[in-house]
């Protein structure tokens, strides 16, 4: 039977209950990364859990945060940021990140380059970004970065993720192979 083209409008959807969209989008596993910046102010941070990659040519990613967020505020403002990606054993560091507290950066083995943000050791992996520009997205901001520099830690350094409302860790499936299939694009 041949497809036919809607007719008309489709009656409006109402918008889902809050709590329903969070439950369901919660079963979408992200990441757990700090952005930092370094301001005259002294260096700021925020957890986020929204960050991807966006672009390889030019190499660019984004990351959402509260568009209330005065640490997301002063990152924009900033023009250059970090991504640390945490590590499994930093839940602190992102409990610290994502409470409003002044001493953010007394959790966490800091460095603070002269040229760039503060960065998390022992964290899965880092990136510094140029601000390319921020979108209002509802009540987030989506943050765009130029990748400047970037490096994953070396040796089993698995990421945190967050879950259905947890954190949670990767885990290695029991005695069982898994084949895998190489995407030709990711390769290269």
């Amino acid at each position: 039977m041949p497809a036919s083209a809607p007719t008309g409008t489709p009656p409006p959807l109402a918008a889902p209950a809050p709590a329903a969209f969070r439950h369901v989008l919660g079963h979408v596993p992200t990441s757990v990364c700090v952005v930092t910046a370094a301001t005259a102010a002294g260096p700021v941070g925020v957890t986020v859990g929204s960050f991807t990659s966006v672009s390889l040519e030019p190499p660019l990613v984004a990351f959402w945060a509260g568009a209330a967020s005065a640490s997301a505020d002063a990152v924009v403002r900033a023009g250059r940021f970090g991504v640390n990606v945490l590590a499994e054993d930093q839940r602190e560091v992102c409990a610290a990140f994502a409470r409003r507290t002044p001493d953010r950066f007394a959790t966490g083995d800091w460095e603070y380059p002269p040229d760039g943000p503060p960065r998390l050791g022992g964290a899965a992996a880092w990136l510094t970004c140029d601000v390319e520009g921020s979108v209002p997205a509802g009540d987030h901001v989506m943050v765009i970065g130029r990748v400047l520099d970037l490096a994953a830690a070396d040796g089993p350094r698995r990421p945190l993720l967050f879950h259905r409302g947890r954190l949670v860790r990767l885990d290695r499936a029991h005695a069982v192979h898994a084949p895998t299939h190489s995407f030709g694009w990711w390769d290269r």
